[in-house]
C-alpha cells in the first residue's frame, strides 16, 4: 500500500513537470511564430526592394530607348543654314542639307553660291580659335549674300566639364534659339564663343548660359528660350545628333569618319586648321574652294542675283 504523503509528493512533481512541459511548448510555439513573422517580414521587405529595383530598371530602360523627339523646326539633319542678312534660309535656296521651316523671304532671295559648313562644340578650344579668327569674315560673306553657312552644334566634349555636360547644355541652348528666335542664331553662336569657358572647367551654369543667350540684342520669345534652356528641351536630340555624327553620318560631307571639332567645309572641301589659326589662310582656302581669286563679298542690289566671291 502506497504511503499517502509519498503519493501526494509524486503527484505534485508530475504536476510541476507537466506545467513546465506546457510552458516550454508555449515558448516553442511563440518562438516559431516570431520566426515565421521575421521570415514573412524579410520576404515582404525583399519583395518590396526587388519590386522597386525592377521599377527603377524599367524606367531607366524605357528612358534610354525613348526617342529623342524632333529637333528645332529650322534645323534639318542637325544644322541650321544662315544666309543673306543673317537669316535662316531653305535647303532649296541655299543648296545645303539644312532647312528652315519659315525662312525670311529676303534671306531666301539672297542665298549665295559659296557654302560653308561648320560642326562646332561650344567647349572646343579649336572652335573658339577658328571663330575668333574667322567669325567676322564669315559674317560679312553671309550677310552680303556671297555665301551661306550651315552650323551644326554638337556635344563631343560633354565629359570634359567636370560632370556638368557643358557642351550638351550649350548645344541645347543654341537649338532653343534655332527654334524660338532663329533670326538671332548667328549672333547667339558668336556670343557663346565670346563667353566660351576653358575645357576641363565646369563651364557656365544654366543661369549664366541663359544670360549670355538672352543678352543678345533682338532675341525674340525670351521666355520660351529661357524655359527651353532650363528644361533642356533638345538635349536628347543633340545627344542623338552627336552620336550619329561621331559614327560617321556627317551631312554636307563625303567623309566617312568624323575628324573632330571644328570640322570646317567649304563647298564640301575640308579645311584643316593651321597653327595659329589665321583669317588669311582660311580666306585663301575659301577663294580656292569657290574657284575665284578673292573671297571679299561684293554687295549688289537685291533685284540682281546674289554675288559670288569676286576680286576686289
Amino acid at each position: 500500500m502506497t504511503n499517502r504523503p509519498e503519493g501526494d509528493a509524486r503527484a505534485a512533481r508530475n504536476a510541476r513537470r507537466e506545467a513546465a512541459r506546457q510552458r516550454a511548448q508555449r515558448a516553442r510555439t511563440q518562438q516559431k511564430r516570431r520566426q515565421r513573422g521575421v521570415r514573412l517580414g524579410l520576404q515582404i521587405g525583399l519583395g518590396v526592394v526587388l519590386l522597386a529595383a525592377a521599377t527603377i530598371v524599367t524606367l531607366v530602360l524605357v528612358d534610354s530607348v525613348k526617342p529623342a523627339g524632333p529637333g528645332p523646326s529650322t534645323m534639318s539633319q542637325g544644322g541650321i543654314t544662315i544666309g543673306q542678312d543673317l537669316k535662316p534660309v531653305t535647303a532649296a535656296a541655299s543648296g545645303s542639307t539644312s532647312a528652315s521651316a519659315s525662312p525670311d523671304s529676303a534671306a531666301t532671295a539672297g542665298a549665295g553660291t559659296v557654302r560653308i559648313t561648320l560642326y562646332v562644340d561650344y567647349l572646343c578650344p579649336g572652335c573658339g580659335q577658328f571663330e575668333q579668327a574667322n567669325g567676322d569674315y564669315i559674317e560679312d560673306l553671309v550677310d552680303s549674300g556671297a555665301a551661306t553657312v550651315d552650323i551644326h552644334p554638337v556635344a563631343i566634349l560633354s565629359n570634359r566639364s567636370q560632370g556638368t555636360k557643358y557642351s550638351l547644355r550649350a548645344a541645347n541652348a543654341a537649338a532653343c534659339v534655332a527654334e524660338h528666335s532663329p533670326n538671332q542664331f548667328y549672333a547667339v553662336n558668336q556670343a557663346l564663343f565670346a563667353k566660351q569657358p576653358d575645357e576641363g572647367t565646369p563651364g557656365l551654369t544654366d543661369a549664366e548660359l541663359t544670360d549670355v543667350v538672352t543678352g543678345v540684342q533682338g532675341l525674340s520669345e525670351r521666355s520660351a528660350v529661357r524655359s527651353c534652356i532650363a528644361d533642356q528641351d533638345y538635349a536628347k536630340w543633340v545627344d542623338e545628333q552627336t552620336t550619329a555624327v561621331s559614327e560617321g553620318t556627317i551631312p554636307g560631307s563625303t567623309l566617312k569618319e568624323f575628324p573632330g571639332t571644328p570640322l570646317v567645309l567649304v563647298n564640301g572641301q575640308r579645311y584643316e586648321l593651321t597653327s595659329p589659326v589665321t583669317n588669311d589662310d582660311f580666306r585663301t582656302f575659301v577663294v580656292t574652294a569657290a574657284g575665284a581669286t578673292d573671297a571679299t563679298p561684293t554687295p549688289t542690289p537685291s533685284a540682281t542675283p546674289s554675288p559670288t566671291p569676286t576680286k576686289r
